[in-house]
């Protein structure tokens, strides 16, 4: 053999070793991030360290790890959730600080393949003696009976915990939903994506306040005979939402106020699209606060539809109850305004997000592959300024502080990107 061709072929293996030797290592890297998570989750949780004080929590992770990753703490999550309030779901009371809020639930139909729909029905009363608050939620166990019966789905009824004119949406009760969601996947298959508000009176005032401030978790909502009091319809922009009341409902105009949020939604659709702010407002002739059951048809309108738990474009406003996050987009807690407005929107094409419109001064975006391509380069606007272009890494971290909160296995991100001051990306 020739002495370059001789160089040539030592060169050639010199080079595969080095490839085999990286692809070893990248391979070992992989096999040991993910066996780590294993062993930290194989261990009693009073007995784990803290995961972000873990070496391998903020690693980069490929897709394929990071979807390993999510299932594995998803699975945790879920069942940590059971051990801690599993007996609370089997004694049929749920508890939050000092609330307890017992609750009836009953199914109807075959449980489909992609799992159960949830109906959550609020009853009435309100400002009252508990006798009456409970003589409404008794009521509203079989409210709708002849409708769930061609409806499928769980039908659950909460007793709202206090007897207040507010009893729907005092701060308290969000957390109460979540949880009630939380227990609802894992006990009775529900399938996150179909979980639906309802609610007649004061707990048609609840509907009014929970859709829109907590629409990342609903599939669609129905308001009957309540009034909206502070509530704003801004925020439901991807949640389809139906008003139904009496024409002669004129305590607290509430048929003049549904009239008016009719005309608001409709407006808000106008400057947006045809697929945005879905909703169906019924003004019912002649009937009072009574409906006769003339509501009932919201149930089958709403089983349409199902959430996009990662819509293309958010519209996001604050109520006086603050959260931290909504759909893809969190902010810290202690940067919260009331009424504060923040518009962004992805492009899977472009790998890109814009934010439109941001009241504060931090504003975190969570992605994950369904969304946009992380292995790929991605480009931040702030409206029409480019503030970064690159690529932004997976990691366990971002897995699991995503669903620390709402343990919702379709609001799951493998990365985030927090920007400052609508000019810096960290």
């Amino acid at each position: 053999m020739k002495p370059k061709t001789l160089l040539l072929c030592c060169f050639a293996i010199l080079t595969l070793q080095c490839v085999s030797n990286k692809a070893n290592t990248t391979s070992q890297a992989t096999i040991d991030v993910i066996q780590n998570l294993k062993n930290w989750l194989a261990k009693p949780a009073n007995e784990r360290v803290a995961l972000e004080s873990t070496t391998f929590v903020k690693e980069e992770l490929t897709k394929t790890q990071a979807e390993e990753a999510t299932k594995l703490l998803y699975s945790d999550k879920q069942a940590l959730i059971l051990e801690k309030h599993g007996q609370e779901w089997d004694n049929r009371e749920l508890s939050y600080q000092d609330y307890k809020m017992p609750f009836f639930y009953d199914k109807f139909g075959e449980k489909p393949t992609d799992g159960r729909s949830l109906y959550i029905s609020l009853h009435g009363g309100g400002g009252a003696p508990a006798s009456v608050n409970d003589q409404q939620y008794n009521n509203q166990k079989h409210l709708y009976d002849a409708t769930m019966k061609n409806v499928e789905g769980v039908y659950l009824v909460p007793r709202a915990p206090t007897n207040t004119w507010n009893l729907w949406h005092e701060g308290h009760i969000d957390e109460l939903m979540n949880r009630l969601i939380q227990m609802a996947v894992i006990k009775e298959n529900v399938n996150p994506n179909k979980v639906y508000l309802l609610g007649y009176s004061a707990g048609g005032d609840g509907v009014y306040q929970l859709a829109p401030r907590m629409a990342d978790r609903w599939a669609a909502a129905s308001m009957m005979a309540g009034h909206p009091n502070d509530a704003l319809p801004f925020s439901l922009r991807n949640m389809p939402f139906t008003i139904r009341m009496g024409a002669k409902d004129a305590a607290y105009n509430r048929n003049k106020v549904a009239q008016e949020w009719k005309d608001a939604l409709q407006e808000l659709q106008n400057q947006t699209s045809k697929t945005a702010y879905i909703h169906e407002v019924q003004i019912h002739k002649g009937l009072g606060h009574w409906m006769k059951l003339e509501d009932r048809v919201a149930l089958p309108w709403m089983a349409k539809f199902q959430r996009n738990p990662i819509p293309e474009k958010i519209a996001w406003k604050q109520s006086g109850r603050h959260h931290a996050s909504f759909y893809w987009v969190k902010t810290p807690k202690e940067t919260i305004e009331t009424k504060g407005e923040i518009k962004v929107a992805y492009n899977r094409v472009a790998n890109e997000i814009i934010i439109n419109e941001n009241y504060g001064e931090i504003i975190e975006l969570l992605i994950n592959d369904k969304m946009l391509d992380l292995d790929q380069p991605i480009t931040i606007k702030y409206k029409n300024k480019v503030l970064h272009k690159g690529k932004f890494k997976r990691s366990i971290f971002n897995i699991h502080e995503s669903l620390s909160t709402k343990g919702d296995l379709n609001l799951a991100f493998y990365a985030k990107v927090s920007i400052k001051n609508n000019e810096i990306v960290q």
